[in-house]
């Protein structure tokens, strides 16, 4: 119970705002248990009187509980359209607040759980949380209600009331026992519901892939397997549930044996009549099965509100799920300068960069080389802080990145990846999620630099054409120049392309490498590239093996001292002559 309170409290925080909602809603409960405690010693005194053939005393009782019924009816409709508005309204304040933690969940952990586990607490978990203040309320105001066949029978006779109160008490312990082991089960449940969810969302956004590697097979197996995983928890948890409900139904159905003897001893020794002893017996259903029924319920659904509000509640506050830290120091105009000072850094307990120093002036264009696995993507990850280093100094502008706000570094810094990411939006929405305000103007400005407006004309929609899931409807280079639009919208001093033309044919290559063209000059720029074609124009090239930088300089430079860089550019004028 301590922890049901706690919960709610922290729960009721994001709902606040709808507390009027919530005030309704219990005024009209509290005239719901009003009403319930008053109907059964109506009913009781209507039994009575009808027995005893005093009618126009029946017919009284029996109007005033018609009057009864009509009040509930117009109070349940009451507490239904309330209920709605703060069950809607809290659950989406609790995803939003979610989402945004989320968001600043750092990348080790994201990349450590999947995203199921965060799917299934984001939708389901909060819907839950939610629903305490609204089917758990209604649970609770049927327990308290149902008390008061309690108040009827303690006024008819106290031998009943103390029988019924100790069978009571049985029943609500096998209950709770009951509600404990259910829940262990279920926590088990939910864990590999994540799991499914995560392989759910990788069937979806991974079809095409699934598809071309013919993996269709395999992929099922795994996912076929999670779910008959998934499948057996949950029937072990069910299982747990009906062979507990067999069990406490039966000790149930032997106390309304024993509620039989007990009457008919009362009535046997004259303790009160037998139109009492109907009375009495009446009220088996509402305090052995209508009450415990009730009980059962809410503590069931305390349970579940507790391991949702747990699983949501630990990724906001559990060290287990870590967040991005950053400083608070802010720069507010960014030239663009960076230098890695001494910095080390390893993903688990591999090493990637080792002691790797070097310096980049604002406004300069500057390329990276290396094989695979040497470190150049992990430059650029450390660069826009998505992980944390191991040792050494990443500076800003002269500023310890560790020092500066999560402004300063993100807003000013764009990676454009081999195969950025574009959202199942209009080209349109695309461009406006990183500037809210976009003119027209700007958007056509952006996209001409990026050498896209043609293409984009040539759409019977134009900019409000929908693009599809991870922009499914585009080509390589299309996706590539609209994410090049995306940073040209987004006016970030610094630019990083990651291997942005790699796979791309050599037309689009030099359109993409026109449009990176356009930004020189204007912009730091750091280029990854296994074609060396894209960075021989660069200011200064950096040659990358094994964590460390083992060369430096311009391309002809480079030509001149550095052996494995001149194999690698002889390779590729070979390649591309064949």
């Amino acid at each position: 119970m301590k922890e049901t309170l706690r919960n709610l409290k922290r729960v009721y925080r994001y709902g606040k705002e709808y507390k009027r909602a919530l005030i309704i809603q219990v005024i009209c409960c509290i005239v719901g248990i009003a009403i319930n405690i008053t109907v059964p010693l109506l009913s009781a005194q209507f039994i009575v009187a009808f027995t005893d053939s005093v009618f126009k005393q029946a017919i009284f009782m029996a109007l005033i509980l018609f009057g009864l019924a009509l009040i509930d009816a117009v109070k349940t409709l009451i507490i239904r359209k309330n209920t709605q508005i703060f069950r809607r309204g809290t659950v989406r304040n609790m995803q939003m607040a979610l989402g945004r933690e989320i968001l600043k969940l750092d990348q080790d952990t994201l990349d450590k759980n999947s995203s199921g586990t965060f799917i299934q607490r984001l939708t389901n978990d909060t819907d839950k949380m939610a629903g305490m203040f609204t089917t758990g309320m209604g649970k609770m105001t049927g327990f308290l209600s149902n008390i008061g066949s309690f108040v009827a029978i303690l006024v008819i006779d106290y031998h009943m009331f103390l029988y019924y109160l100790f069978a009571s008490i049985i029943l609500t312990v096998l209950y709770y026992l009951k509600s404990e082991r259910v829940g262990e089960k279920d926590i088990e449940f939910r864990k590999q519901s994540d799991h499914v969810a995560g392989l759910t969302g990788e069937l979806v956004r991974g079809a095409r892939d699934i598809k071309m590697l013919y993996a269709k097979d395999s992929f099922m197996k795994e996912l076929d397997r999670n779910i008959l995983l998934q499948s057996e928890k949950n029937f072990e948890m069910r299982n747990i549930d009906m062979e507990l409900n067999l069990l406490i139904d039966s000790i149930k159905y032997l106390l309304e044996f024993l509620t039989v003897i007990l009457l008919v001893y009362l009535v046997t020794n004259n303790v009160f009549d037998i139109a009492v002893g109907v009375a009495l017996y009446s009220y088996r259903a509402t305090v052995l099965t209508d009450l415990m029924g009730t009980v059962s319920s809410l503590l069931e659904e305390c349970k579940s509100f507790n391991i949702s509000t747990n699983r949501v509640f630990s990724i906001i506050y559990s060290k287990k799920f870590k967040k991005e830290k950053f400083g608070s120091k802010h720069l507010s105009n960014v030239k663009g300068n960076f230098e890695f000072q001494h910095v080390s850094f390893g993903y688990s307990e591999k090493e990637v960069l080792k002691d790797l120093s070097f310096k980049i002036q604002a406004g300069t264009t500057i390329g990276f080389v290396g094989k695979s696995g040497s470190g150049k993507t992990t430059i650029f990850n450390l660069l826009c802080k998505m992980y944390s280093i191991n040792n050494g100094k990443i500076l800003i502008d002269g500023c310890d990145i560790n020092e500066l706000d999560e402004e300063s570094i993100r807003k000013n810094i764009t990676i454009i990846s081999q195969n950025p990411y574009i959202f199942n939006m209009s080209i349109k929405d695309n461009l406006k999620l990183v500037k809210k305000d976009l003119t027209e103007k700007e958007m056509k400005e952006a996209c001409h630099l990026a050498c896209l407006d043609d293409y984009i004309k040539s759409l019977p929609l134009g900019y409000d054409t929908m693009i599809g899931e991870g922009g499914v409807n585009l080509s390589g280079g299309q996706r590539q120049r609209l994410a090049i639009a995306r940073a040209l919208i987004q006016k970030t001093k610094i630019i990083l392309f990651d291997e942005a033309t790699s796979a791309l044919d050599n037309k689009t290559q030099s359109e993409i490498q026109e449009a990176i063209d356009h930004l020189k000059g204007e912009y730091t720029i750091m280029i990854i590239a296994h074609r060396l074609s894209t960075i021989v124009n660069c200011d200064k090239i950096y040659f990358i093996e094994d964590g460390t930088i083992v060369d430096s300089g311009t391309h002809t430079e480079l030509l001149k001292k550095c052996k494995s860089y001149k194999y690698l550019y002889e390779s590729e004028i070979k390649n591309s002559n064949h």
